[in-house]
């Protein structure tokens, strides 16, 4: 077998080793057997690091990161610069779609990745909420509360529903300090 596949393979294995996808004695009789029963060089030519399904984990990562910032520098842009209100509103609603759709697709696949698009579409979508209440109905501050009411309770029945914490204690915080601000307030 030529020496470049013999590579691929042996980092291969190191790769199903590091992660413990295969038991670690099956693991050392495939780089015994694939490396004829020689020494194998681990230090400079054989790393996990350079298997195949470990490159394509990182590209993806680098990928999901780089366009969810591209999305929102541009969604940033686009607000400061448009004085169209409901463009604004457009588009942030549909970037929030977008994140909460890539977060459902990516849940099983990329467990890093999901969180941040969810806290991401969660705080577009608030976002939106206070730009529409601000706008809309701009003497009417109990619009905003209301808004602001349904957001954490939004946040605190999806962290209960998804068993996600972040959600849980994001929807209480909030509700616990909107309620206490109220009765600061009427106090």
């Amino acid at each position: 077998m030529p020496n470049n596949r013999k590579k691929i393979i042996l980092n291969e294995v190191l790769f199903w080793k590091q992660n413990k996808l295969l038991p670690e004695h099956y693991c050392d009789f495939l780089m015994t057997l694939y490396s004829e029963g020689n020494e194998v060089e681990t230090e400079e030519e054989i790393s996990h690091k350079k298997a195949v399904k470990a490159k394509e984990k990182r590209k993806h990562i680098t990928l999901s990161i780089s366009l969810s910032t591209i999305a929102l520098v541009l969604i940033a842009l686009v607000l400061f610069i448009t004085s169209y209100v409901w463009m604004i509103i457009l588009l942030t609603g549909v970037a929030a779609c977008a994140f909460i759709i890539s977060a459902y697709l990516l849940a099983k696949k990329n467990a890093l990745i999901t969180p941040i698009l969810q806290v991401i579409a969660a705080l577009l979508i608030l976002a939106l909420s206070v730009k529409v209440s601000l706008t809309y109905f701009t003497d009417q501050l109990v619009i905003l509360y209301i808004l602001l009411i349904v957001n954490c309770v939004m946040w605190l029945v999806s962290g209960i529903k998804l068993k996600l914490m972040y959600f849980t204690l994001s929807g209480v915080l909030g509700l616990v300090i909107l309620i206490g601000y109220q009765i600061y307030i009427l106090v």
